[in-house]
This record gives structure tokens, C-alpha cells and sequence, in this order.
């Protein structure tokens, strides 16, 4: 694939993840649609646009029900957190808590993390917790739920699992087409279960476009430049994925970008860019 393919992919790719944060908080910051009808209808949509992705490839959807069940975790728990997140906040607990699993996965497996990964790793689990500090406001000059935030953070956590088993499932995109077709059952028992409360026009094309759009052709997007990047590439470069979601709440939501989530960035991407560069040999960065 030629460079310049590969930048456009990964550049769509990074802003559909970021999208992610902007169309379920415009959905849920002023109750266009309850968290988990969004969810189901999120989960439904991207199973049905990369299921007719698979189809034009003509390939099969794989997976598991145990990824699956992660996915659902981290779906459902990525909803009810836009509840009382800002964009920008929502997105860096999420991102840090996927990274912190990650790196925690590797050395409870036995890894060796010399002295600067765990700088970095203990750096970035500091700054969800600066960022998580009781304050008066948060970004966008609401007050942060610790509900909302500890949703995000098990959402990053199911995130993180179920990228670690992604890494044994083979073609990624087929694996991800079957684990959302899988999650669609998950989400309609909890859908009968809760009776949600409503879902109008607006929040439901909201929770399509995350869906359809962001998630399906996202993730889709996403795979087919990852190859490309390499492992190491494609940990740094999602380092931006924060960053383009608060800028993003800035200027479509009006959410302040205050000095207590600069300082939670800083130390998170900081720490994370530290321990990624670190966890390989300086001949295998190029």
C-alpha cells in the first residue's frame, strides 16, 4: 500500500474513533435517545455495514462469543458514560484505561517492562487519577459523575481485553464483523430487560452514524492500514484520538478545555508514548 494511502486511511480511521465520542455524547447530553437503545442500535447498525463488507469481499464473519461479550461491555459501558462525560474527558479515561490494561496484560503475563515503561505506565494511571480528583467542574463546566467516569473506565478495560484477544483471532476485520453480529442478541435482552425510555429522529441517526459510519466503516478503515503501521505506529498514532475528541467537543459542543484536562493528557499520551517507544529496540522504529 503506498504511504500516502496508508496517511489518508489511518487520518479517516483516527477521526471515525473520535467521532465515536462526539455523536454518542450529541446523543445522550440533551436525552435525544437513552443509552441503551443507542447502544443496540449502534451495535446493530455496525453489524449490519460490516456484515455487507464481508459480503462484497466475499469472506465469512469470525470471532467469539467471550470477545463478543467484551465488545457489549465496552459498547454498553461507553453509552451510559456519555451520560455525564464531556467529549474530550470521556475519551482520554477510555483511551488511557485501554492502554493501562494493556500494559498491566503484559506484565502480569510475565513481561519485562524495564524502569522507563513502567515510568510511563504509572505516569498515565496518574493522570486518569488527576483527572478523575474531585473538583468543582469539569470540562464543559459540568461536574464529572464518578458513575459516568467508572463506566468509561470498565469500558476502556473491556476495550483493552478485547483488543488482547483480537491479537489471536486471525483476520481482524472478520473477526470484528462476527462479534458484533453476536452482540446484537446481548443488546436485545438488555434492551427487554431495562425498557428504555425513548429514542427520537435525531438520536437515533446519531447511534446509526456511530454505528454504520464510525464503528463499521471505521474499524473496517482501520484494519486495512494497520498492516501497514506496524504494532508500534499504531499505539503511538492513537494517541491523537483524545486530542481530536476534545477538540472536536470544543468546537461542536462548546465544552471548555480546562487546565485539570491538559494536565490528565499531558501526563496520560506522555506516559503511554514512553512506555510504547521504549518497548522496542530503537533499530525497529522506522
Amino acid at each position: 500500500m503506498a504511504r500516502p494511502t496508508v496517511l489518508i486511511l489511518t487520518g479517516l480511521a483516527l477521526a471515525a474513533f473520535a467521532a465515536n465520542s462526539i455523536l454518542c455524547r450529541l446523543a445522550l447530553r440533551t436525552a435525544l435517545i437513552d443509552p441503551v437503545s443507542f447502544t443496540t442500535i449502534r451495535l446493530l447498525s455496525g453489524a449490519v455495514m460490516l456484515g455487507c463488507i464481508l459480503w462484497f469481499r466475499g469472506q465469512r464473519p469470525g470471532g467469539n462469543w467471550v470477545s463478543a461479550l467484551a465488545l457489549f461491555a465496552y459498547a454498553i459501558g461507553f453509552s451510559l458514560a456519555y451520560v455525564g462525560l464531556p467529549a474530550g474527558a470521556g475519551a482520554l479515561l477510555l483511551f488511557g484505561a485501554v492502554q493501562v490494561t494493556m500494559l498491566g496484560h503484559g506484565l502480569h503475563a510475565g513481561e519485562r517492562l524495564n524502569r522507563w515503561q513502567l515510568v510511563g505506565l504509572l505516569l498515565a494511571a496518574a493522570g486518569l487519577a488527576w483527572l478523575l480528583w474531585p473538583r468543582q467542574s469539569a470540562p464543559g463546566g459540568q461536574a464529572i459523575s464518578i458513575g459516568s467516569a467508572l463506566s468509561m473506565l470498565a469500558a476502556g478495560i473491556a476495550w483493552g481485553i478485547y483488543s488482547l484477544r483480537g491479537k489471536r483471532s486471525g483476520d481482524a476485520t472478520t473477526a470484528t464483523a462476527g462479534n458484533f453480529m453476536r452482540t446484537v442478541p446481548m443488546a436485545l435482552v438488555v434492551l427487554a430487560l431495562f425498557h428504555p425510555s425513548h429514542a427520537d429522529r435525531d438520536g437515533v441517526l446519531y447511534a446509526i452514524a456511530s454505528g454504520a459510519l464510525a464503528s463499521g466503516i471505521g474499524y473496517a478503515i482501520w484494519y486495512s492500514a494497520l498492516p501497514a503501521l506496524g504494532a508500534m505506529t499504531a499505539g503511538i498514532v492513537q494517541l491523537s484520538v483524545p486530542i481530536l475528541a476534545a477538540a472536536a467537543g470544543a468546537l461542536l459542543l462548546g465544552e471548555a478545555v480546562t487546565v485539570q484536562l491538559l494536565v490528565a493528557g499531558v501526563a496520560v499520551i506522555g506516559g503511554v508514548l514512553l512506555a510504547l517507544l521504549r518497548a522496542t529496540p530503537l533499530r525497529d522504529r522506522a
